[in-house]
């Protein structure tokens, strides 16, 4: 995989875009992102939930508690440097998935790296079967929520037609500096028994994900939607490009569309955010309605796009070179952060004189 190259922002807290723009203007930059933090569980074995299965449980007691410090602390420090290079702060909102409870996500904004940001939590414990959730986190000084939903999946299982319990989608509504936005927070079904095979439940979970989008555009043609999760599919995938007809240029974008910037860094350019058995996948996606891709800058844009992959979130060496440093691995801790690199995107504004 040829490294990703990161975006050359000149901000000072202005930044310079001669594109549209006739001379200097000073414009305000925000990242939002998604990481999924990789197993992220406690080390209390809950009665209620099915967590014994997770890496975590499944290490020797006496190892749990330093283990879990050291797997928060490294979320957290990722966490605190994603879009850092370039707006000169940590995101202002980021979904996030595979997470056990609200608590694991108090930790993390707790540790030292990100309490000066004051991030909140909208957290719903939802129904999946691993006990794993998505949730938002977001600075409470830059976004403030107006609303909140969670929107259940409900797939079957292919020969006893029994319900199998996955993520529900979050659906979080609010105003990012005054800017009303809306953000969906999806970690779709897995390829367990195979991607053909697991194909219809993602297919669901698009159709689910649509569905809140379309909702959205009845109240408000114009809204400004964030789609954004571990799909656990490409941008080329039927899930994207058949049922949220997602388009890879913008120019091809209509009033009601979808725009996924990640589509041309998986096709055309190779970049992944997780692999296996030496083929990298883009799993990991943030998708944008029609209004943000406008060239009116007295609210916030769509800028740039872009896969958090720096050194130390890569393995150095072995077989894996190259590939997402990950948490867990042949029943114990390596000392990494997640098995997916984090992506994000910017949005910009201009600052009136």
């Amino acid at each position: 995989m040829r490294p990703v190259k990161l975006l050359l922002i000149l901000i000072t807290l202005s930044l310079t875009i001669g594109t549209f723009a006739q001379g200097e203007k000073r414009f305000k930059i925000h990242t939002i992102a998604f990481y999924n933090l990789e197993n992220l569980f406690d080390t209390i074995n809950d009665p209620l939930k099915f967590d014994e299965a997770s890496p975590m449980m499944e290490m020797e007691a006496s190892n749990r508690g330093e283990v879990y410090k050291k797997k928060v602390k490294g979320m957290a420090r990722v966490i605190a440097d994603i879009g850092r290079d370039q707006s000169k702060n940590s995101p202002a909102i980021i979904g996030v998935c595979e997470i056990e409870n609200r608590k694991v996500l108090e930790d993390i904004v707790n540790d030292p790296l990100l309490l000066g940001k004051d991030y909140g939590i909208i957290h719903i414990d939802g129904p999946d079967a691993r006990s794993i959730d998505v949730a938002l986190l977001y600075q409470k000084a830059l976004f403030q929520p107006i609303d909140t939903s969670s929107h259940e999946l409900k797939i079957y299982d292919d020969k006893t037609r029994k319900r199998k319990y996955t993520r529900d989608q979050l659906l979080v509504s609010g105003k990012l500096d005054g800017d009303l936005i809306h953000l969906i927070v999806n970690h779709w079904p897995s390829r367990s028994g195979g991607e053909a095979r697991s194909r219809p439940k993602r297919v669901a979970a698009a159709k689910l994900n649509k569905r809140i989008i379309d909702s959205l555009q009845s109240n408000d043609p114009y809204a400004k939607i964030f789609t954004m999760g571990d799909l656990n599919d490409d941008p080329t995938n039927e899930s994207v490009k058949k049922v949220l007809k997602a388009k890879s240029k913008q120019g091809r974008v209509g009033l009601k569309g979808i725009y996924n910037p990640f589509e041309t860094m998986f096709k055309d350019k190779g970049y992944g955010t997780t692999a296996y058995r030496d083929a990298w996948s883009l799993f990991d996606q943030i998708m944008v309605t029609k209004p943000l891709l406008e060239k009116d800058y007295s609210s916030f844009m769509f800028y740039k796009a872009g896969i958090y992959n720096k050194q130390y979130l890569t393995n150095k060496r072995g077989r894996y070179k190259g590939y997402p440093f990950r948490s867990f691995a042949d029943g114990g801790y390596t000392g990494g952060f997640s098995d997916h690199f984090p992506v994000y995107v910017y949005v910009i504004k201009e600052v009136e004189e």
